[in-house]
């Protein structure tokens, strides 16, 4: 086996154990153990600053934290030579974010001079932090807003709302200033770095391809740009102007444009990724679709076992509780089911708690659901049961997901907006035959082995789920294609085998880290001469950080 060194960037997830979805990244790390693993993560807030990492395997030598939700330590204000560079920079920047029409066209170049130039002053004199938080900052922003080509949307933006445009800048260009790009720092000896999601986990990776040549491949398995678009007003900038969402929304996707053009490689994790990549510039030889990869032993008892009696006619619902799920449409569609089909079932599965925003949407759902199913007995000396039930994964009868999707004999999937939906391979795992609303990458997943319907349709939805209560035998042909499907392409082995492959060919075409810096040395050696070293024992990763 041969060797090489790794440099894998994160914001909020991976390694933090109070993290979005580590398990992917987790067994990537594990199953390419004769690799070395560098970890640079951003916490987004204090809590996930304080909160534990995952365990995490010898062959991750180091991990290295910096902050997002707060100015990082030590920053300095910058001298008269330091605010005449962040002028100069901030200026082509904020140009670029205001720039309509044709200059939205030629804009690119722009931000990227402006976002290098703040790059470079930062590692010389410290982050701009200081300087965005400054008055001169808002009028930099100001006079971009009044030029000559700046979209009308923003040039009547007000003081007010540029002060708040500065201080989210200020945020998502926070790994500026992480103290990784030195030619003595984390970054300068790796020989790849591999960025697992958009968004401010790219600067790192952008910075190292500037300073020290090294290739960069970035994966999103959720579209970052898309994420934000769908915010809209709400999240980080809640309130915000339609000014204030226009300039950030240009940061993002400048900032996505800038990831996509400079990546080596890009691994969307599925089509609808891959068109997202596209539309902003990437090209298509540069593409390259990787599934994520899931623990498919965890599903094996639930997909092995036939399907209980009663839980033939279960409809089985199983995520977070928001409106993108759109659970009250499946609401009504099953009160449509149970006019026709007065024996069926709901279980709606709670994965974990909703953002706070969406506890208002929860507590709607369940005061519909008792409106729509108010308990009823058969006589007067029995116990009235609703048909719907709401459970929670944690509970003594759900301890994991694998044992939702066993209370049902259909999974349902009703959202109007999803990325990948990991439901519903879970489901497939697990020999469910599925009906989901044409959403994000569902048919692309199912690939013809569950029925899909139009969004926002609960007649269509409960056509769907009658057709398969009412005919036993196409249900379970549909179960067992679509376990093999989700065997075939969704495991941790075969997305551990793609990156293992991907690696070693973006390594084989770069130079190793030394010769970034040195006198110009023709057949540098590739990453094929280093052997990999068995770990040391005892041997753990160093965390190093801001108050770690």
């Amino acid at each position: 086996m041969f060797s090489l060194r790794i440099g894998l960037l994160a914001e909020g997830g991976f390694p933090f154990a109070a993290g979005e979805s580590p398990g992917w990244c987790d067994r990537l790390v594990r199953g390419l153990a004769h690799h070395e693993f560098d970890v640079f993560a951003f916490a987004v807030d204090a809590a996930q600053e304080a909160a534990d990492l995952v365990p995490l395997p010898p062959q991750v030598r180091a991990v290295h934290v910096a902050p997002l939700g707060r100015p990082a330590p030590g920053e300095r204000r910058y001298g008269r030579a330091g605010r005449r560079r962040f002028a100069e920079h901030f200026a082509e920047l904020a140009g670029a974010l205001a720039a309509g029409g044709a200059g939205a066209e030629s804009g690119q170049d722009r931000f990227a001079s402006g976002l290098y130039g703040l790059a470079e002053l930062a590692r010389d004199a410290g982050g701009p932090g200081r300087a965005l938080r400054a008055e001169q900052a808002v009028r930099i922003l100001e006079r971009a807003c009044r030029a000559p080509g700046a979209s009308p949307v923003v040039r009547g933006a007000r003081v007010a709302e540029l002060l708040a445009v500065a201080a989210r800048l200020d945020r998502e260009l926070r790994p500026l200033a992480a103290g990784w790009y030195g030619p003595d720092a984390g970054l300068a000896g790796v020989g790849l770095c591999h960025a697992l999601s958009g968004g401010p986990a790219v600067l790192p990776g952008l910075l190292a391809r500037r300073f020290f040549g090294t290739p960069l491949l970035v994966t999103e398995y959720g579209v970052r740009l898309r994420r934000h678009y769908l915010e809209g007003g709400r999240g980080a900038h809640a309130g915000g102007s339609v000014a204030v969402r226009a300039l950030l929304a240009a940061f993002h996707r400048r900032l996505a444009a800038e990831a996509y053009g400079k990546a080596a490689l890009v691994t969307p994790g599925n089509a609808h990724a891959r068109r997202w990549a596209l539309r902003l510039g990437a090209e298509g030889r540069r593409l390259r679709t990787v599934y994520p990869g899931m623990d498919a032993a965890r599903f094996a008892e639930v997909g092995d076992a036939p399907v209980a009696g009663e839980d033939r006619r279960t409809l089985v619902w199983a995520g977070r509780i928001e409106p993108a799920r759109d659970l009250v449409a499946l609401l009504h569609a099953f009160a449509e089911i149970r006019r026709e089909e007065p024996a069926a079932r709901l279980v709606v599965v709670e994965t974990e708690p909703p953002a706070a925003a969406h506890a208002g949407y929860r507590d709607h759902c369940r005061a519909l659901a008792a409106r729509l199913f108010p308990d009823g007995a058969v006589d007067a000396h029995a116990v009235g049961a609703s048909p719907v039930s709401f459970e929670e994964i944690g509970d003594p009868a759900l301890p994991d997901r694998a044992a939702a999707y066993a209370t049902g004999g259909v999974a349902v999937l009703s959202s109007v907006v999803v990325g990948f939906p990991v439901g519903l391979v879970e489901a497939m795992f697990c020999g469910r035959a599925t009906v989901s609303t044409d959403v994000g990458a569902v048919r692309e997943v199912i690939g013809g082995t569950g029925l899909v319907v139009p969004p926002r349709n609960p007649r269509a939805l409960a056509d769907a789920c009658l057709a398969l209560l009412r005919d036993p035998a196409r249900r379970a042909r549909l179960g067992a294609a679509a376990r093999a499907r989700a065997v075939e392409l969704f495991t941790a082995e075969q997305n551990v085998a793609a990156f293992g492959r991907i690696y070693l060919e973006l390594a084989s075409r770069s130079p190793s880290p030394a010769a970034a810096t040195a006198a110009p040395h023709p057949f540098a050696l590739p990453p094929e001469a280093h052997l990999a070293a068995a770990p040391a024992a005892g041997v753990r990763p160093v965390l190093e950080g801001a108050d770690r």
